[in-house]
């Protein structure tokens, strides 16, 4: 769940906004109108970012750290026991599935650009023993008759009926929607998923063979050629070389490694089509058959009406399911690009402002330029880690021990190890800076809870952390030896802003915003252009965590025989023991700098570190990955005990959290809305203007002026301000400059934003909103004499707001018999004002002289500021 300063439609709904593979750089050829694509991300900053696999919410007991069923409700009313017959089902995708599947862009096609690629999902499963072929092709066979997604495929383009505004970016319409469509008739079975690698070697080889394909399959958005057709997942069995047939397993270890389409599964559930293939391949080499056969699915709902609850997505209540709460959420994703988190290291060639890059996203252009081909270089560099059984037990009782889970724990852990790393090996020790983390969620557990993780889909989802000032080689001060104060303090405050998240239903309306952004514009658009951004790289934050929890608490799939209540997920099935399982998604197009992937099996935590090469190289990631395991073996060994509660309530406690910023918005949202008819028909002018106009770039450069001006005039306004504060402040001057009372105000000032979260929040939501009613007033020529229009066009409300009257509209009567000869010579102005000129205008000399017919002759000289 989505973006992403934020596009105001900054969810955050898949939490890593891992775009898919490297984009293609060779033209394909087009799909029919009954096809589809793939992809994912949201936007924040200049960015657009999708999440990835499911992650559990903050949580202190062990029961609850895990996967997406841990938290479900397991008393199933609605899913009675019913006939193992397949009926054909269909559904139109949801706004997080047409992000990841993805949608297409058709101007672009048109252009022959290449389409957008797919968001793929990938996980492996090492087992201790290899099944045969035949078993597991049978299981395979079981699973697509269960799960209505495995035997879908996509119909429909999900092109508009038009795009309505001046950047092709607004939709309207869309009369041939994205749909899934499972049939009735199975259309393919193992023979088009399975496919088997003898491996000729060890296990080092074995191993070398499963990465690899990993790795080849986490880069590879392809999915959007058999997308209307199918499947939409692949099965690869990695097993050493043996002679024997394919009627006989084997005790030699193997791997089994998924990939699909990110659309139709996040990890929770192919942890349950794991747990189901592993239990009916070990019923089928006993007896030939599934002797207790799993129900047969529904197709799962959307992620949007899981979370907002049946026929109530945004085309279903437009406006009527918008809160005071929605608009809080937006002003406050809006405000977070001015904490300028980083997101690039110190070595990556980067530059540019968020906001402007935000700006110039939504006008459909790369920030600071596009660079296809170094976007297209990007590929995903992988490194695997097991934190031991003993270090994990460990670490969960210190996270007990300190009121926060392992995923708090986590994030503190990749928000320091990033400091480490940032500064790109400058040893930039007395620099700090904020970090954005994304942190993945399993969106089943929020608003209505519909989906019950009983069948394959996606339901994944996020939200942002905002973490610091932290100091540059901070995890690296504690591994060497320092208290783990910080570490605590920062998984203390991850699990604060979590929680706030979650008490002011924050799921809720980062679905709805995201919802209405998929639904009335071209996300993918906005994802391509961020992806190819020169400023951003297509990063968008400074890391993410997706904790996935517990493996074995989970719960499997329903089946025939058993009782009302699901049984858990097993490591153990017959003789296959699951010994690891690893997952990711991709970032190599767009995402996050530092990526983690985590999930807990056996007691025992899997980590897949999977960044974009070669913003982060493989040797880096590697020392990363290595640097990371040694952090959380240090804070969870308890070798310092000096760890220290610290408080989160900041200066002015008494203020009630999120008040500040609710009024700020408030007032932002008034000051919008009385001007909504001046911007109006400031875009329709802008549309009229650019309609008018046949070189695209005199349009763009006079567009640009106006900009410059309209910025200009709300940033100068502040500074103009605190200038006429300063010397008119009152009392002693410190050292013969600065009133004393000034000095005093502005630590003051200082104080509550660095020691307020509530006040820093409000004063960021405060400053968007005085801008957008600043240039709302200058549009509506109310404001005043320096920004009395900005309309493009005089003509506003049937009158000339500002223009340059004639002498005889603005003559008066007191000018009759006035003597011009007696004002010849030169007269002095100290003080006027100039829009061209900025503000003010100052030192003007005025040279007046009767010319023989006695008109007025004027020669002017300025020196403005």
């Amino acid at each position: 769940m989505i973006s992403s300063t934020k596009l105001i439609c900054t969810f955050a709904v898949g939490g890593i906004v891992s775009n898919v593979c490297q984009a293609f750089t060779i033209p394909q050829p087009k799909i029919s109108s009954s096809t589809m694509t793939a992809t994912s991300l949201m936007m924040a900053d200049n960015n657009l970012f999708f999440a990835s696999s499911t992650s559990p919410t903050a949580t202190t007991d062990i029961d609850e750290i895990t996967s997406t069923a841990n938290i479900i409700n397991t008393d199933i009313k609605s899913q009675q026991q019913q006939s193992n017959t397949q009926k054909a089902q269909s559904r139109t995708l949801g706004s997080q599935e047409l992000l990841m599947l993805p949608r297409q862009y058709q101007p672009k096609l048109d252009a022959n650009e290449p389409y957008f690629p797919s968001m793929s999902h990938v996980s492996v499963t090492k087992l201790s023993c290899t099944p045969s072929i035949n078993a597991l092709s049978k299981a395979i066979d079981v699973s697509i008759d269960t799960h209505p997604l495995l035997r879908s495929h996509v119909q429909g383009n999900g092109e508009p009926d038009e795009r309505i505004d001046l950047f092709q970016m607004v939709r309207k319409g869309e009369p041939n929607p994205c749909t899934f469509v499972a049939p009735a008739m199975k259309t393919f079975d193992s023979k088009d998923v399975l496919n088997v690698v003898d491996v000729n070697g060890d296990l080092s080889e074995l191993e070398k063979s499963w990465q690899t394909n990993f790795n080849t399959c986490i880069d590879d958005g392809s999915w959007y050629e058999n997308a209307s057709v199918g499947p939409l997942w692949k099965l690869t069995l990695h097993r050493l070389q043996q002679e024997t047939g394919d009627d006989d397993s084997s005790d030699s270890p193997c791997a089994l490694v998924f990939w699909s389409n990110h659309a139709i599964s996040d990890q929770g559930s192919v942890n349950l089509l794991m747990d189901q293939l592993l239990a009916d391949i070990v019923s089928i080499e006993d007896s030939q058959q599934v002797s207790n056969k799993p129900i047969v699915q529904d197709m799962p709902i959307a992620m949007e009406d899981s979370v907002l609850g049946l026929n109530n997505r945004w085309s279903d209540v437009t406006t009527d399911g918008i809160e005071v709460g929605t608009i809080k959420y937006v002003a406050d994703k809006a405000a977070e690009g001015f904490k300028s988190p980083v997101i690039l290291p110190d070595d990556a060639d980067n530059g540019g402002d968020s906001m402007l890059g935000a700006v110039t996203t939504i006008m459909g252009k790369s920030a600071g330029g596009e660079d296809s081909e170094s976007s297209s270089k990007r590929s995903t560099t992988l490194q695997f880690r097991t934190l031991s059984t003993e270090t994990t037990t460990a670490l969960l009782e210190a996270c007990r021990a300190n009121g926060v889970s392992i995923t708090n724990a986590l994030i503190a852990a990749m928000a320091l190890t990033s400091t480490d790393f940032i500064d790109g090996g400058e040893k930039k020790k007395e620099k700090e800076r904020n970090y954005k983390v994304l942190q993945s969620l399993d969106m089943r557990r929020f608003g209505a809870k519909l989906d019950k993780c009983d069948t394959v889909a996606c339901m994944a989802g996020s939200n942002d952390l905002m973490l610091g000032p932290l100091p540059d080689h901070s995890g690296e001060s504690i591994r060497e030896g320092s208290t783990s104060d910080l570490f605590w303090k920062l998984a203390k405050e991850g699990r604060d802003q979590t929680n706030d998240f979650i008490n002011s239903n924050g799921p809720q309306h980062a679905v709805r915003v995201f919802d209405f952004a998929m639904t009335i514009s071209d996300m993918n658009n906005l994802v391509d252009l961020t992806a190819k951004s020169k400023d951003s790289q297509g990063r968008a934050y400074s890391a993410g965590v997706t904790n996935n929890g517990v493996y074995e608490r989970q719960k499997s799939v329903k089946r025939e025989n058993d009782n009302e209540e699901r049984q858990n997920i097993q490591v153990k099935h017959g003789k296959y023991q699951v010994e690891d399982v690893f997952f990711g998604t991709p970032h190599a197009r767009s995402g996050c700098l530092y990526q983690l992937s985590a999930l807990t099996v056996d007691g025992s935590m899997k980590l897949t570190f999977h960044p974009a090469s070669p913003i982060v190289s493989e040797e880096t990631n590697n020392k990363f990955a290595n640097a990371f395991v040694d952090l959380l073996e240090k804070v969870g060994s308890g070798e310092d005990d000096t760890t220290k509660a610290v408080s989160s309530e900041g200066f002015l406690p008494q203020i009630p959290e999120g008040s500040l910023s609710i009024v700020a918005a408030a007032l932002g949202f008034i000051g919008v809305v009385i001007h909504a008819s001046a911007w109006s028909e400031f875009f329709s002018n802008l549309a009229i203007m650019k309609q008018n106009v046949d070189n695209p770039q005199d349009f763009w450069d006079a567009f640009n002026f106006w900009i410059f001006f309209a910025v200009g005039h709300p940033i100068l306004q502040p500074i103009l301000w605190i200038s006429d504060v300063l010397h008119g402040s009152p009392g002693p001057l410190v050292f013969d400059l600065v009133p004393a009372t000034f000095l005093l105000a502005n630590l003051v000032f200082i104080g509550a934003t660095a020691y307020s979260k509530e006040f820093r929040g409000a004063l960021n939501v405060a400053a968007l909103s005085a801008f957008l009613t600043y240039v709302g007033a200058g549009l509506d020529g109310q404001a005043g004499m320096g920004d009395l229009n900005l309309q493009l066009n005089d003509k506003y409300h049937g009158q000339v707001v500002k223009g340059c009257p004639t002498y005889e509209d603005v003559r008066q009567p007191s000018m009759d018999g006035f003597d011009l000869e007696k004002y010849q010579g030169k007269w002095y102005e100290q003080k006027f004002h100039d829009w061209t000129q900025f503000k003010e205008v100052y030192d003007t000399t005025l040279d007046i002289k009767l010319t023989t017919d006695k008109k007025v002759s004027i020669t002017t000289v300025l020196d403005s500021t």
